[in-house]
């Protein structure tokens, strides 16, 4: 199969990864909304990432949880301020889960767009991960 040459000046975006660990405030920012078997709820969200990541991040976190089954599911925004990888400014990270007997499912990924300062064109994904009460974090990203 034939490769299409680089046009001049193209760029190719090369996946990189960045690991550490952080430290997470989960602050209730409003009192929790109970009816009907599922429970609501809305926090503040702030933290201390360490690794190739150095940066601090505020957001907003939404839950629901379904009494009886173990299952619910959140949604939450959060702006990282800091530095990656020796590159200094800001992202925005959106994360979606959801719980249920079967298992977990979680994504944590660059809103488009909101990269500042030397992070302008950052995209990614961030995976997460807590063993012994230890949150870890595993972020591909690429910087076109």
């Amino acid at each position: 199969m034939a490769q299409t040459p680089l046009l001049r000046g193209q760029r190719i975006n090369v996946t990189k990864h960045a690991s550490g660990t952080f430290d997470v405030q989960v602050n209730p920012a409003a009192p929790l909304d109970e009816a009907e078997g599922i429970t609501l709820g809305r926090m503040s969200l702030g933290k201390q990432f360490h690794g190739e990541l150095d940066a601090t991040s505020q957001g907003q976190m939404l839950t629901a949880a379904t009494e009886g089954n173990g299952s619910g599911a959140y949604v939450a925004i959060e702006r990282v301020t800091g530095i990656l990888s020796g590159r200094s400014g800001s992202f925005v990270l959106m994360h979606s889960g959801t719980m249920t007997r079967d298992g977990q499912h979680l994504s944590v990924t660059v809103a488009p767009g909101s990269g500042t300062g030397q992070l302008v064109g950052l995209a990614g994904q961030m995976a997460i991960t807590i063993v012994d009460t230890q949150h870890r974090y595993d972020f591909a990203y690429t910087q076109g």
